[in-house]
């Protein structure tokens, strides 16, 4: 009992915990995927991480600004001597020493500033594989979108595929119900057997325990939906036609692939910043320039007289050059030749497998198109050879197993049917993934997508910035490889033409 009862708590919580304080709305796809596109926790998850991998940029590029760091210190000193016993005039006779105690104190305070002039190239390579971590990360920002927008396309085919199916299957229980009426009424008045009654109700228990199936299977599907999108399915429309943002041969969705596929595309600027990590593994055997201006003061903490308080001004340029280290800094740069050979290799292994995918989705799609064909001329082959059985059986022609033979075929039929739909969609959004197309520009273009670039415009002037850090940039970047920004397709409208 307590088992059940908790089970049923459960079940009501999942289901109304997650309609996030209100009744199910989202009525057609590019509802659901609307909500799940500013509420999916998974998605919001993957903004912040961007977010914060947007300050790596922040980061490096401080090895360009100034420090500035103020210290103060005080001290106080107490001195014991102790009496001692000598001959100090020659007399022969020991004299007493006079000792006490010696109390001294001071206070000290400073202003440093160091500015950074020229550190080899090391800042402007580091400033250079953060951008490209950045765009990385986008791209990688781009899957993970990919994969909920995917995941809320199957969520709602699922659950109007289920729909679908429990219509069947209650029609057929419908069905299944007045034959056995019929067949009832005909053993009465001698027509026919106890057999005939016994197959009746057989293939009508076996209807409502389908039925009861797939009332569970819609149960599990609404939670899948629930759990994705953030809200309980409603009535829901027909999904729309993916075939404006899909190529129209499979030789055109190759070349989309290798434009817009992210797991590509990422693989590609971790290149560039792995390329930009042996710069930076370079420049540590570069030089190093920088200035230093430090102002202080040091006095008696006690008494306290500003005025009798010296002040001590410094400036100094420091020149570091490593001459030895021991190997280090060489086994470094091996370190970063090595990994930016393993991205390389990387890049070519995401582009084989896009590839793959884009093979393997769009056979998928080929075969559930004919699938549709195909299940279309049996819903309507069935249909019509279950009225041919039924009027046959009244004539004599058929016996009651015919019949119901005839029914299960039908109903068969028109389940595959849907099933068969709903694969073909799926299918469709699959290519649509291994293209770089499943976003919401494509799905929702009414949608406001996220920009994930608008943070990283808001921190480049952010605290911190220096006017004068632009000329440093622009010297220290000069043997720094910059990265380069790939350029994809643009989101297509309805009518398969780019969107302006």
């Amino acid at each position: 009992m307590f088992i059940s009862r908790r089970g049923a708590l459960v079940a009501a919580v999942f289901s109304t915990g997650l309609t996030l304080g209100g009744p199910a709305s989202a009525e057609s796809l590019a509802d659901a995927i609307a909500l799940a596109y500013e509420t999916n926790p998974v998605l919001q998850a993957q903004r912040a991480t961007q977010r914060a991998l947007d300050e790596s940029i922040v980061q490096a590029r401080s090895g360009w600004r100034p420090s500035l760091s103020a210290s103060a210190s005080g001290q106080y000193t107490e001195t014991r001597t102790p009496r001692q016993f000598a001959d100090l005039d020659g007399d022969g006779v020991p004299e007493t020493s006079v000792g006490g105690i010696t109390e001294t104190n001071s206070a000290a305070t400073s202003l440093n500033l160091t500015q950074p002039v020229w550190t080899g190239g090391r800042v402007g390579a580091t400033v250079s594989a953060a951008q490209a971590d950045v765009l990385a990360g986008q791209e990688n920002l781009r899957r993970i979108e990919a994969e909920v927008l995917g995941g809320v396309i199957v969520a709602y085919v699922d659950v109007r595929r289920d729909q679908e199916a429990l219509r069947i299957r209650q029609d057929n229980v419908q069905v299944l119900t007045r034959q056995l009426e019929e067949t009832d009424a005909r053993f009465e008045v001698g027509e026919i057997t106890r057999t005939d009654v016994a197959q009746a109700q057989a293939r009508r228990a076996a209807a409502e325990a389908q039925m009861r199936s797939a009332e569970a299977q819609l149960a599990i599907s609404r939670a899948a939906y629930a759990a994705i999108v953030g809200q309980n399915p409603g009535d829901l429309d027909p999904e729309p036609p993916l075939t404006a943002a899909l190529p129209a041969t499979v030789d055109q969705a190759y070349e989309a692939a290798e434009r817009n596929n992210p797991q590509l595309r990422q693989a590609r600027y971790n290149a560039q910043g792995a390329a930009a990590r042996v710069a930076a593994a370079r420049a540590e055997r570069m030089p190093n320039l920088s200035l230093t201006g430090s102002v202080g003061w040091s006095g008696l903490a006690d008494p306290f007289e500003p005025s009798d308080y010296s002040r001590n001004v410094t400036g100094r340029a420091t020149l570091t050059v490593p001459l030895f280290t021991g190997g280090l800094n060489n086994s470094r740069v091996r370190a970063a030749r090595e990994r930016e050979n393993a991205s390389e290799l990387s890049v070519e292994q995401a582009r084989r497998t896009a590839l793959q995918n884009v093979t393997q989705a769009w056979s998928q799609l080929l075969a559930a198109r004919a699938n549709i064909g195909s299940t279309d001329v049996q819903v309507r082959a069935a249909r019509i050879a279950a009225e041919g059985v039924r009027q046959e059986q009244q004539v004599g022609l058929r016996t009651t197993i015919d019949v119901l033979n005839a029914e299960q075929e039908l109903r068969a039929a028109e389940l595959a049917q849907v099933s068969a739909r709903r694969d073909e969609y799926v299918a469709a959004a699959s290519v649509l993934a291994a293209v770089g197309r499943l976003d919401a520009a494509n799905l929702a273009p009414d949608l406001a997508a996220y920009d994930p670039k608008a943070n990283g415009r808001a921190l480049r002037y952010t605290w911190g910035w220096t006017p004068w850090e632009e000329p440093i940039g622009v010297v220290d970047s000069v043997f720094a490889p910059q990265p380069v920004e790939y350029a994809r397709d643009a989101p297509m409208t309805t009518a398969g033409a780019p969107a302006q």
